[in-house]
């Protein structure tokens, strides 16, 4: 519990999970209406992830014990054969094998009492007889995590269960439908911001994006491909992905404003959110995250990165550290995934790119709709706000419109959205028509 990896480790599951840092949640998010009620989708989400990971936890787990059960009967009935054999070859005597113990319905307590018994009397030549202890905790010990735990563990437990084409079949659906899943919420992160920014068309950029991603991919499915996706997932992933969660809190909550933030969300909700989201998101949030950026740069400072290799010669795992050049790689794929954070930074700062402040804004305030012109040109002929007293400023609409009918629909309504995607051009529903 007190190593900063488990904890670092749990954060990035969290992430993956909710799809925070990912940008999927804000690209998903731009979609929903002015008036949708965040707070309780936000909490919705998480219980339904609450309840998943805890339900996932108990599948994965009574998998494993399942498996190592298994495995530990398999050890018991082998070993148990070999004492067999050196019982009809007098290498052991009858007298060590004690008189309740029956070989035909052995079991694993049986099996542990006999195997002491037999070590007790024949310390000197133990070793020679080749018996494992066959330890339920030891099976337990040896599972294995990532993909293993999904390729390996998984898929060999199913094989014993009843039906197990079935089970197969149904396991690696559910794995192509998390894939799936993740890479469309993955995808829209990526392509939204640039089609929103540059203006390009949807199709090509994500036939593009995901072309890339293919190729890109085929390092994993080499022969040393599990080497390369343990190092872009403890390094690519889980580094840069807690940076950007604690810089879109720093910026939401002490550079936007919590106040603020939470004064527009009381006017999108209707009622005020509770205080505690208040010290959550100012105080607690960023603290908590920005210790376990610490820890972990530490760690990585004491214990150098490296990886479970298997060795051939010994028929063994044994930790190495990685080589020059995958360091090289390793820290190349950290400055990646978090350079587009200065970066942008830099093009927005120094009018570089546009960010979008020369466009009509909007706020809304207790049931009206107000345009932003502050940061509109002398030219824009836009210049105007609507408000709730129709003699304020000068109506954009003509003084008279035809009636349409009933269930017609306006040319002002048909224009009120753009590509599915809210933005200036929203029509409140609580607006009347005589303030139009």
């Amino acid at each position: 519990m007190l190593d900063p990896l488990v904890w670092r480790e749990a954060a990035t599951q969290v992430f993956f999970a909710l799809g925070l840092g990912f940008g999927g949640v804000i690209a998903f998010s731009s979609y929903n209406k002015q008036d949708n009620n965040c707070h309780f989708d936000a909490v919705l989400v998480s219980f339904i992830n609450f309840f998943t990971s805890v339900l996932a936890t108990l599948v994965v787990f009574a998998v494993l014990g399942f498996k190592a059960n298994v495995m530990n009967e398999k050890c018991v009935i082998e070993n148990a054969e070999k004492i067999l054999g050196y019982l009809n070859h007098k290498i052991l005597s009858h007298d060590l094998i004690p008189p309740h113990v029956n070989f035909s319905h052995l079991t694993a307590k049986d099996y542990s009492e006999m195997y002491h018994v037999i070590k007790a009397v024949r310390e000197d030549h133990f070793q020679e007889l080749g018996l494992d202890p066959c330890l339920l905790e030891d099976e337990l010990n040896k599972s294995v995590q990532g993909t293993g735990l999904a390729f390996i563990a998984f898929t060999e437990a199913m094989t014993h269960f009843p039906a197990s084409p079935f089970w197969s079949v149904m396991f690696f659906l559910m794995l192509i439908n998390l894939g799936l899943g993740s890479m469309i919420g993955t995808m829209a992160g990526i392509t939204t911001p640039i089609i929103d920014t540059f203006k390009v068309r949807k199709e090509a950029l994500t036939v593009g994006c995901c072309i890339f991603a293919f190729f890109v991919g085929l390092i994993f499915v080499q022969r040393s491909g599990n080497y390369f996706v343990v190092m872009f997932d403890d390094y690519s992933a889980t580094l840069p992905l807690t940076v950007v969660v604690i810089l879109e809190n720093i910026a939401v909550a002490w550079i936007y404003g919590t106040k603020k933030f939470t004064q527009e969300l009381s006017e999108m909700l209707g009622f005020q959110p509770y205080r505690f989201y208040f010290y959550t998101w100012k105080y607690i949030s960023p603290i908590c995250m920005a210790g376990l950026m610490t820890a972990s740069i530490i760690q990585l400072g004491l214990h150098p990165p490296g990886y479970s290799a298997w060795i051939r010669e010994e028929a063994a795992e044994k930790f190495l550290y990685y080589p020059p050049w995958s360091m090289a790689v390793l820290i190349s794929l950290i400055i990646l995934a978090t350079l587009p954070l200065p970066v942008v930074f830099i093009l927005r700062q120094f009018h570089l790119v546009s960010d979008g402040s020369n466009a009509l804004s909007v706020t809304y305030k207790k049931g009206r709709m107000m345009k932003d012109i502050s940061n509109l040109d002398d030219n824009d002929e836009t210049r105007f706000i609507l408000s709730k007293i129709p003699s304020e400023t000068p109506s954009p609409m003509p003084t008279h419109r035809s009636y349409l009918g009933p269930g017609s629909t306006s040319p002002l309504e048909m224009s009120t959205v753009a590509n599915g995607r809210y933005n200036s051009d929203y029509l409140m529903a609580t607006t009347p028509e005589s303030e139009l």
